[in-house]
């Protein structure tokens, strides 16, 4: 059973940083692209990175570029979201996802697994 958990959310001020993590178990976790999205309130879920299988390839949309670092580490199962100079639409619940696609992952559909989501909160 395809496993991904979650830790690392919590508060956080605009201009903070927080570093989100996902452990994957169940799966051949190098031969599986990795994501993140985030759904904030009455919003859809948004892509905010990935890294391909071997970690050599990163994507970002504009919205967050130059300010979210996605790394994996494929002996640990990994996968980590580095949010720096967090701005307020960063209030919501971030989700890792695993995709077994090398390439065009940006989208929800491109992923077959997810975690349980974890929520990030601008309490100001």
């Amino acid at each position: 059973q395809v496993q991904l958990v979650q830790s690392g959310g919590g508060l956080v001020e605009t201009g903070g940083s927080l570093r989100l993590s996902c452990e994957a178990s169940g799966l051949t976790f190098s031969m599986y692209s990795m994501g993140w999205f985030r759904q904030g309130p009455r919003k859809e879920r948004e892509f905010v990175g990935a890294i391909s299988w071997d970690g050599g390839t990163t994507y970002y949309p504009d919205s967050v570029k130059d300010r979210f670092t996605v790394s994996r580490d494929n002996v640990k199962k990994m996968v980590y979201l580095q949010m720096n100079s967090l701005k307020p639409e960063a209030t919501a619940v971030y989700y890792c996802a695993a995709s077994k696609k090398y390439e065009q992952i940006r989208a929800v559909g491109d992923y077959t697994h997810w975690g349980q989501g974890t929520q990030v909160t601008d309490p100001s």
